[in-house]
């Protein structure tokens, strides 16, 4: 059985108009709201990635991506997000859950969430009958999904939207709580993306293997309590500046890492195993 049509999520073999050219991709990209770690947050997990692949690993993903890096196809699974071919990707950046909650005590949303998009995007790049196009597409789109699911309110509540709803105000200029962990927190720093990954919590040997012997749902269910912390210390309307940086950007720093962390380990398992 191929895993990739378990849940009912169209799969089409011989897709046509498969890589929209750059410009294109740049331009649609300007007309999209971000709603994710942003560019800089993506690419830094990319690039943490990059620095984990075995050698087999990274010549079996460059293959693919034709000699781009996993910092530059990171941010790939939003550019395509004004592109009504791909419409059907849109549930797959999130999940939606009571805090309370594991994932499976309720019915998952039926159009797929991002627990889902993983298994699928790893089942078409683990089917031996799947194109080529289709693997370079799905290891795009598993970079970023990857990324999405370390965002804590990625894993946050249907009713506000995980946190889009909680408007706040962010050195002085009208945000919401989204937004914040999305990109403002990273962009306050004025770092690039690889000064950034230059400068994330440090992890012992162990440290690390503790980190990447977890499964998706651990990820999920550790991105869920991240959350819930998230959602107790904050009101509607609060303003939020330099003392709330201070108090999560570590949280920030460590859900990069361990996203890159684990995203290599998800490739290595993939294509050298």
């Amino acid at each position: 059985m191929r895993l990739y049509y378990i849940y009912d999520f169209t799969y089409q073999p011989k897709m046509k108009k498969l890589f929209l050219p750059l410009l294109i991709l740049q331009f649609a990209f300007t007309n999209v709201q971000v709603s994710d770690w942003g560019q800089t947050g993506h690419r830094v997990i990319g690039l943490v990635a990059e620095q984990h692949l075995t050698q087999k690993t990274k010549a079996a993903v460059d293959n693919l991506l034709q000699g781009e890096s996993l910092a530059f196809v990171s941010t790939y699974g939003d550019e395509i997000r004004s592109n009504k071919e791909f419409k059907h990707f849109d549930t797959w950046h999130y999940v939606n859950m009571p805090l309370d909650k594991r994932y499976g005590d309720e019915k998952p949303n039926p159009k797929g969430d991002v627990y889902h998009a993983i298994q699928h995007c790893v089942g078409v790049l683990q089917d031996n009958e799947a194109s080529r196009e289709d693997k370079a597409l799905y290891l795009r789109l598993l970079v970023h999904f990857v990324g999405d699911m370390h965002q804590p309110l990625h894993v946050g509540r249907s009713e506000d939207r995980g946190g889009n709803d909680i408007k706040v105000l962010w050195f002085g200029k009208n945000s919401n709580l989204h937004r914040v962990w999305d990109s403002e927190m990273i962009n306050g720093y004025q770092m690039s993306y690889t000064e950034l990954a230059n400068n994330l919590p440090i992890y012992t040997a162990e440290k690390q293997q503790t980190i990447v012997n977890t499964s998706v749902l651990d990820w999920m269910h550790e991105s869920q309590r991240h959350a819930k912390q998230i959602y107790g210390g904050i009101t509607q309307d609060e303003s939020l500046g330099y003392a709330y940086q201070r108090e999560y950007f570590l949280l920030v720093r460590h859900r990069l890492h361990k996203g890159g962390l684990r995203l290599a380990k998800l490739l290595n398992d993939i294509f050298d195993n």
